[in-house]
């Protein structure tokens, strides 16, 4: 099978940049509390809902899926770049980490609690982003979550728009049709976080995380407490 143009220019970007990469986001996430927040809330839905394995989906040098793993998750990591897998695998042996593709990910049907695609899928053009989503939702469990992660465009006009990014061609999204096209492959919507642009970023873009979950959100299919009434 021929290998569509963008994840060989995908992969040999990240290649090509692994190590930088690798040095450039080791501690990243110390500045961020609101994405941990959603890290950690992603965590505690996929616990709540039996604990299955979670893949971090372009997991880079794999300091997500570790941070997952000790939020209580058996999670593994995959991502298109071998040199980054070499990375991982060597700063976390304890953890797997194997290479693949988001557009056919080698899981099973069904497999997995939950999915982490923590910017991953910026560099996925926007006619592909349908096939993408209906192989998540191909190897989640029912009642799986899903966690998403991207620059956010903030015309609610437009799905996408391209930007120049150091590695390759990249996109950002807009989070209202980006929840369209995931309720139209069957995972639905629980929470959204769109975060202010960085006082440093230059370009000024909005950074936002999705979460939704395969079915019906677990607001809707949990009973609600009885409520006691008063004794006389």
């Amino acid at each position: 099978m021929i290998e569509p143009d963008f994840l060989h220019t995908t992969r040999t970007g990240y290649d090509a940049w692994a190590v930088p990469y690798a040095e450039l986001f080791a501690n990243r996430l110390d500045d961020y509390p609101l994405d941990r927040a959603m890290l950690a809330a992603f965590a505690e839905f996929v616990r709540a809902d039996g604990g299955g394995p979670v893949a971090d989906l372009g997991c880079g040098p794999g300091h997500v899926t570790a941070l997952l793993h000790s939020l209580g998750l058996t999670a593994s990591g995959v991502d298109l770049s071998a040199e980054m897998i070499a990375i991982a695998r060597k700063a976390h042996p304890e953890l797997r980490f194997d290479q693949g593709s988001m557009t056919a990910l080698p899981l099973d049907d069904g497999e997995l609690g939950g999915i982490l695609a923590r910017y991953s899928i910026i560099h996925t053009p926007p006619e592909r982003l349908p096939e993408i989503f209906a192989e998540f939702h191909r190897v989640l469990a029912p009642g799986g979550h899903l966690l998403l992660a991207f620059q956010a465009l903030d015309d609610p006009t437009q799905l996408a728009e391209a930007f120049d990014h150091k590695v390759a061609l990249a996109y950002r999204w807009s989070p209202g049709r980006v929840a369209d096209l995931l309720r139209e492959r069957g995972l639905v919507e629980v929470a959204r976080l769109v975060r202010e642009p960085d006082e440093d970023d230059e370009r000024g873009f909005q950074q936002a995380h999705l979460l939704a979950r395969k079915g019906e959100p677990a607001a809707f299919r949990r009973p609600l407490p009885t409520r006691r009434k008063n004794s006389a």
